[in-house]
């Protein structure tokens, strides 16, 4: 808790808009004059800068930032903001173990400010120090401003003659009119009222969303709200997501990032926001109540609503690249503080490793680059609430020096860390480098994207697979990739579209990607889609198209939701959201990249979300299809019924042969009966048996129901050639009697007896 004096300070410090005493005490007209105030020697830990009591009582700031190889390190503090703002600059002498450090009292929160660090400019040794450029603490809880990126902000001359030798030249012009600062921020909040969902792996069915996309054009969200974290925390957002059952929101970035040079001279802004620049600071943006340390506190409301709601809050954290670029972007941050301790150099040290196709490489394996991301990691879980991450590009990593190791220091790191080892943690399994696919071999407590499920779901659906035997693997949990080492089938993520790449409705609506409005030429986007336009491209009159296309989506839909696995869901699939065929929206903050919701007004869509809503409580009340651990298909009773059957449409088991056919249908028994594990009290789990039929031809097929021991009779839970969906199930079937399976479609039966 705060002392006395301290939350005196912080009442004051809010009565007067957050400046200090340092910054008001610098002499007019002085734009660097020496400081008016003491800087005590404070402490090297830890870093960032921290409100506190200091020695005698007295309040203020100590701030701590390590530079490795740094000659000197000055702290400047602004007073007021834009065009009129005055810096005073504070030489922190203290070292200590390569962190330069100093409590400034009188500093109190709401306190913008930034770095200079001095040393050398030798470029083809990989030092690129520039004290012109304010620099942002790595650390900082909050960030004011924007990033515009003009030429001021980099470090070397970007508009040299000779392009080729334009990063060996330093620019000496003052970046600190043009780049936000950091905030200072007093955070004592000990989320005591807090409950955390705390769902197991086996129970989650994730959502990833966007926080501005998803409310931005909410009608029940207030307008000054959309679009931002008190959006996503108002019951109108968080209703949709009750109703629709997910137990986690998969957040694309939150941390404070940075917009890409060619996007702004183009018109258009980083959407998605996967080019971080502070892995501490929730994107300012995002925020409806101010950018002075206020956006941490509304991000907490919002963890808390979705958290009482029963959501966990997952985040996609970008820990590979920076938006700092390669030698040609700009200096912002960790390139000024010490390029060569931040970032993976090539043999040729003026250039960049890169394994992310963003220009540059966290240098993992440098100890205060482990550190940073995992004090920033911690700081996310036990300070602002969230409850897992998925990791972008993760090979990257687990990079030792080159290879990707699964025995990294990362991942090493992660598996010990008393925090980080209980919260979720999902890898996207690969990066841009050599031999960087590594689906399946990431170690036990990870989970990963399974991208094979998404391409085999997706190539069985358009009548691409040349048989069914990896489609089996993926429906049962892909056991081929993660039945080792005490993995779990929830192990496996499966997903059948992602934020990156076509959405649901157009995937089957496009086989070519159309992102002309990246102003790319349409070079940009995955031109590997996998896709089926079923008869037109793009939007179409023609009613017998859309038919089979909200057929397709329902069958795609259904197949995940009917997996073993951890499902997840984009946001809007559910109600046939479109990006007009852009299958790498990153740069569209506009309507492509905004949910639409008035398709909920269309009965066709919203029955579409009532089956997925329908789906996702069959999940939840079926222990069956959330297995906890992969299938044995060993008969365990005299009777010969086994935990997992797969039969061909004549009724038999299939045989080895029969996974190598050509085939366009597929049947898979579970049986409720044969459930491992046992309940919280100890009692065996013990659940309805189902059959689910999977037919891709073109054409009606009759299916024989298996019979005794598998059962007697089945009756009709979903039928996805339905746009409404009978509610009870439908006429019971005998087994033993064929079933008429319409073209492209799911039928899902419980066993009745």
């Amino acid at each position: 808790m705060s002392s006395a004096a301290e939350q005196e300070a912080v009442q004051q410090g809010r009565a007067d808009g957050g400046r200090s005493a340092g910054p008001a005490a610098v002499p007019k007209g002085s734009r660097h004059p020496v400081p008016a105030v003491p800087v005590w020697p404070g402490a090297p830990t830890p870093l960032g800068a921290r409100f506190h009591a200091g020695p005698d009582g007295a309040v203020g700031t100590n701030f701590a930032l390590w530079a490795g190889g740094a000659e000197a390190v000055e702290l400047c503090l602004f007073d007021g903001r834009g065009a009129g703002s005055r810096e005073t600059r504070v030489r922190l002498t203290e070292l200590t173990h390569e962190i330069w450090h100093g409590f400034v009292p009188g500093v109190l929160p709401g306190q913008r400010y930034g770095y200079r660090v001095h040393g050398r400019w030798d470029p083809w040794t990989g030092a690129r120090w520039n004290p012109a450029k304010l620099l942002l603490d790595p650390y900082a809880r909050a960030v004011d401003g924007d990033f515009t990126l003009p030429p001021e902000v980099y470090g070397h001359v970007r508009d040299w003659p000779d392009q080729r030798v334009a990063d060996t030249v330093r620019d000496e012009r003052d970046s600190a009119p043009f780049v936000p600062k950091g905030v200072v921020v007093h955070d004592d909040d000990d989320w005591a009222d807090d409950h955390r969902p705390k769902t197991p792996w086996a129970d989650s069915v994730i959502y990833e969303l966007h926080v501005r996309g998803f409310t931005r054009r909410h009608p029940g969200v207030p307008e000054e709200l959309r679009g931002t974290y008190a959006g996503l925390a108002h019951p109108a957002a968080i209703e949709h997501l009750v109703t629709l059952g997910v137990t986690a929101v998969e957040l694309l970035p939150v941390h404070q990032f940075a917009h890409e040079d060619h996007l702004l001279a183009r018109g258009l802004r980083n959407h998605w926001g996967y080019n971080s620049i502070g892995y501490f600071a929730p994107h300012a943006a995002y925020a409806s109540s101010g950018t002075t340390g206020q956006q941490v506190g509304e991000f907490k409301r919002m963890v808390r609503a979705l958290h009482a709601a029963g959501i966990e809050v997952i985040l996609d954290v970008v820990y590979n690249h920076t938006a700092e670029a390669g030698e040609l972007g700009p200096t912002l941050s960790l390139k000024g503080i010490d390029n060569r301790g931040y970032y993976r150099l090539q043999p040729d040290a003026r250039r960049y490793a890169d394994y992310t196709g963003c220009g540059n490489t966290l240098h993992v394996v440098q100890p205060q680059v482990l550190r940073l991301i995992t004090d920033s990691l911690r700081y996310w879980v036990t300070e602002m609430g969230v409850d897992g991450f998925r990791f972008d590009l993760a090979a990257a990593l687990a990079r030792s020096m080159h290879d990707v190791d699964m025995l990294s220091p990362f991942l090493a790191v992660i598996a010990q860390d008393p925090v980080l080892r209980r919260v979720k943690l999902i890898a996207e399994p690969w990066d841009v480098g050599s031999g960087g696919y590594q689906v399946g071999a990431f170690p036990p407590l990870w989970t990963e994207w399974n991208d094979r499920y998404r391409g085999a779901v997706r190539d069985f659906w358009r009548g691409a697979l040349p048989d069914v035997r990896d489609l089996g693997y993926r429906l049962s949990g892909s056991s081929d990739l993660y039945a080792w080492g005490g993995r779990r089938p929830y192990a496996s993520v499966n997903f059948v579209t992602a934020h990156d790449g076509f959405t649901l409705r157009d995937l089957v609506s496009y086989e070519r990607k159309h992102n002309e409005a990246n102003g790319e030429g349409n070079r940009d986007g995955s031109d590997d889609n996998r896709s089926w336009n079923c008869g037109a491209e793009g939007e179409t009159d023609d009613e017998r198209v859309r038919a089979l296309r909200r057929r397709q989506m329902r069958n795609l839909l259904t197949t995940l939701l009917l997996s073993t696995g951890v499902p997840m869901l984009v946001a809007g699939d559910e109600m046939g959201r479109t990006q007009r065929g852009n299958n790498n929206a990153y740069c569209q903050d506009n309507e492509t990249g905004w949910l639409d919701w008035s398709l909920l007004q269309d009965p066709g869509w919203r029955a579409l979300f009532d089956l997925t809503s329908r789906l996702v409580g069959l999940r939840h009340r079926h222990p069956v299809l959330r297995r906890r651990a992969f299938f044995s298909g060993r008969a365990h009773s005299a009777d010969g019924l086994r935990d997992l059957a797969w039969f061909t449409a004549r009724g038999t088991e299939m045989t080895e042969g029969d996974w190598y056919a050509p085939a366009a249908s597929l049947g898979m028994y579970l049986s409720g009966r044969d459930i491992p594990g046992r309940d919280s009290r100890g009692a065996a789990v013990v659940d309805d048996s189902f059959l689910t039929v999977l037919h891709a031809g073109d054409r009606p097929v009759d299916f024989v129901l298996p019979g005794p021991p598998w059962a007697r009779r089945y009756e009709l839970v979903v039928d996805t050639s339905r746009e409404e969906q009978a509610q009870p199930p439908g006429t019971p079937h005998r087994a033993g009697a064929a079933v008429t399976v319409p073209a492209r479609s799911v039928l899902l039966l419980r066993v009745a007896d």
